[in-house]
């Protein structure tokens, strides 16, 4: 598979299919997939580290002739390119998916733009912060008397991604029973926007109900409670009634006998129509515990919570340690570093890397004189091909 993805969303399609078994191979420009530019020095971001593992690097002028050629000599062989360029670089490159099925029929190719590949939005500049906006993530989170605030891990790069990754097994399948590789196409913004379901139902479903401005921690269309992120004596809890049976449980933790009969509160209309009271009522009963002693006893109650982690608490959860999330790995400069598998599993076989992610161009010599029968010029090494 040939890996032309750039910062997440290409990178980490290409990471899922090499972790499924898939050789990839990162085609490279000579200043390397931007994500490494975040840093200064040798030194690879960890984002680059985690989305990179077990690929080999060649670097790869694609707008010099020769380099192209080489480049073509590898799609002729692959079985899978990878690629989410802005709109028309690919085909300036001379790399469309119509030349490179032309060259290689089996060839399966995933594209993933951030409007798509037509439409009135498909030539405008994409990241995942513009996309979120345009999808109405951005619009659906953060607070009514605040602006809007972006989700805070990158959504639309990584939904994309995946999306992108169920595409290219789907075509490889349809592969075994045509003969010939397709076109998979993905948009971030589509992908982001199914990610908007309750919003949007409000405005499929209840056309004649103001739609709910931002709500914060509570659910998108009001219609849960509690739904809400909830004060502990250090730190915060979620906690969440999707059931009567759950707010049951729960009241009798919080009130007993009588908040349980409670007429307000005896059904998800009736709480979803007093979040702000009960709200408080859980607030009431959380703030002066902490969020194990709180996890633990909702656990008890089977009603669903969670504790508000930080990166670093997540960084050395134990539960992905004993689900072995985290691999260890020897990087030539890091030295010993945490890098996380697949989340994708097989039956008992769990997929996690066995080698870093390259150093730009560290596997350039090796991969052509492999796949293109070009031996190493010793006046130009790697990198400074």
């Amino acid at each position: 598979m040939l890996d032309l993805g750039q910062v997440y969303n290409g990178p980490y399609c290409a990471f899922l299919l090499g972790q499924l078994g898939a050789r990839v191979i990162k085609v490279e420009q000579p200043g390397g997939d931007i994500v490494r530019e975040r840093v200064r020095g040798q030194d690879d971001p960890y984002p680059f580290l985690m989305l990179n593992s077990d690929k080999e690097s060649v670097v790869l002028n694609l707008k010099d002739s020769g380099d192209r050629r080489l480049f073509l000599r590898l799609a002729e062989q692959a079985d899978i390119l990878i690629e989410n360029f802005s709109v028309g670089v690919m085909e300036r490159l001379g790399l469309s998916w119509e030349e490179l099925h032309e060259l290689n029929p089996r060839l399966v190719y995933g594209s993933s733009k951030g409007y798509g590949s037509e439409g009135p939005y498909s030539t405008a500049p994409a990241m995942d912060l513009t996309v979120q906006a345009m999808s109405g993530v951005l619009s659906a989170t953060g607070y009514p008397d605040m602006p809007p605030t972006k989700a805070g891990p990158a959504i639309s790069d990584f939904l994309a991604a995946v999306h992108l990754a169920a595409g290219v097994l789907a075509a490889l399948f349809e592969r075994e029973k045509t003969g010939a590789g397709s076109l998979v196409e993905v948009s971030m913004h589509e992908a982001s926007v199914m990610a908007l379901a309750s919003a949007l139902g409000v405005v499929a479903d209840r056309p004649d109900r103001e739609i709910p401005p931002r709500t914060g921690n509570r659910h998108p269309a009001l219609s849960l409670a509690p739904y809400n992120v909830y004060p502990a004596n250090d730190g915060f809890v979620a906690i969440i009634c999707v059931t009567d049976r759950h707010w049951v449980q729960f009241a009798e933790l919080l009130g007993g006998a009588d908040l349980v009969t409670d007429a307000r509160f005896d059904d998800t209309v009736g709480r979803a129509e007093r979040y702000t009271e009960v709200d408080g009522i859980v607030s009431a009963w959380t703030r002066d515990k902490s969020r194990a002693e709180i996890v633990e006893l909702l656990n008890d109650a089977s009603v669903p919570c969670a504790p508000v982690l930080s990166a670093e608490e997540v960084y050395r959860d134990p539960h992905l340690k004993a689900r072995g999330v985290f691999v260890e790995l020897s990087h030539p400069i890091r030295g010993s570093i945490r890098v996380p598998g697949s989340p994708i599993r097989m039956g008992d076989n769990q997929t996690v890397p066995s080698r870093v992610a390259p150093t730009l161009g560290q596997h350039t010599d090796a991969v052509l004189a492999e796949l293109c029968q070009v031996e190493p010029d010793p006046d130009v090494q790697g990198v400074e091909r």
